[in-house]
């Protein structure tokens, strides 16, 4: 274990995430973080040199679909609910003074 966590180290995060750690869950935490940055230190050892970088797990090819009206203007219709109508909109109530 070549990550050694100090005891500031572990009352900074808990600040951080605004946790109260009795005395065995900061040696605990202490013994999990050193673990996790063992790990780490372990995939830096890989040789990434021929892995492409990515952005996506998985290949994302133009997300956006075409932009075409499937509606139309339909205004007509639409106005044929409307209780009250003026210059081919929707009359409503003032709510504002």
């Amino acid at each position: 274990m070549a990550n050694i966590i100090s005891d500031e180290t572990i009352e900074y995060v808990g600040i951080l995430a605004k946790l109260e750690l009795s005395e065995e869950e900061k040696e605990q935490a202490k013994k999990d973080m050193g673990s996790m940055l063992d790990y780490i230190d372990k995939l830096n050892e890989l040789d990434t040199s021929a892995v492409e970088p990515m952005s996506h797990v998985f290949p994302v090819h133009n997300i956006f679909r075409e932009d075409v009206v499937v509606n139309g203007d339909d205004r007509e219709n639409i106005l044929k609910n409307a209780p009250e109508q003026k210059d081919g909109s929707f009359e409503v109530p003032k709510t504002v003074e």
